[in-house]
């Protein structure tokens, strides 16, 4: 017997267990949330990013993150900066990213980022995503200064 068929059935049963199991659960623990990002991101000689902002969640279950990415010009090539742990405790706290892309995919100059707030919540034993929140944002990528 095939793989593929078992898995694709076991797949479609979980969706649909989940999906008879997610409106009790989705209102009791609704994501609620918000992210910024900072208008000023670094870059380092080595291609180093650092981006920041802040966040506010509540109503969690499982893990939260806080993820950002970036791109720049036409590219539709988004590099992945970092993640931070999250404390979904209805107050505002900073965030900062850092992620090493190559020294030549990124350069100074207009970039955008998406920032999101992500939970990694159980549904039936099957971790999933919920998204707290999401931000596009066009910031500007400066050189970060050598350290001496």
């Amino acid at each position: 017997m095939r793989v593929r068929p078992l898995l694709g059935a076991a797949a479609g049963a979980a969706l649909l267990l989940l999906a008879g199991a997610a409106p009790a659960t989705a209102s009791a623990l609704a994501p609620t949330g918000s992210v910024t990002v900072d208008a000023v991101g670094r870059i380092a000689a080595d291609g180093t990013v650092t981006l920041s902002g802040t966040y506010r969640c509540a109503g969690s279950s499982g893990p939260v993150f806080v993820g950002s990415s970036v791109s720049q010009g036409a590219s539709t090539t988004r590099y992945g900066i970092g993640g931070t742990r999250a404390v979904c405790d209805g107050a505002e706290h900073r965030w900062v990213n850092s992620g090493r892309t190559g020294s030549s995919a990124l350069v100074a100059g207009a970039a955008h980022v998406q920032a999101t707030v992500m939970e990694l919540r159980s549904f039936g034993g099957l971790p999933l995503p919920v998204f707290h929140a999401v931000q596009d944002q066009d910031v500007t990528l400066t050189q970060a200064r050598a350290r001496r």
